[in-house]
């Protein structure tokens, strides 16, 4: 796959936790970028279905998270 090169500004606390994140991993800053955008990103599609799909468990008798996984098990 082709990868897309992006600029984003960061500012001096942001860059240097990047900094001392990715040292830390042994990873490059783009990848720990690439990593936490990732993962915001999918949290993000994730609240964003729960969202949509609360309504539907509610009327079904699902208020809370146990209610699914007591369901589940």
């Amino acid at each position: 796959m082709k990868a897309t090169a992006i600029t984003i500004r960061l500012d001096k606390s942001l860059d240097d936790l990047l900094t001392k994140v990715s040292r830390r991993l042994g990873k490059s800053r783009s990848e720990v970028a690439r990593q936490a955008l990732r993962r915001y990103l999918r949290g993000s599609e994730f609240d964003a279905l729960r969202e949509e799909m609360t309504p539907y468990a509610k009327a079904h008798g699902y208020l809370t998270d146990e209610d699914v996984f007591d369901e589940a098990s």
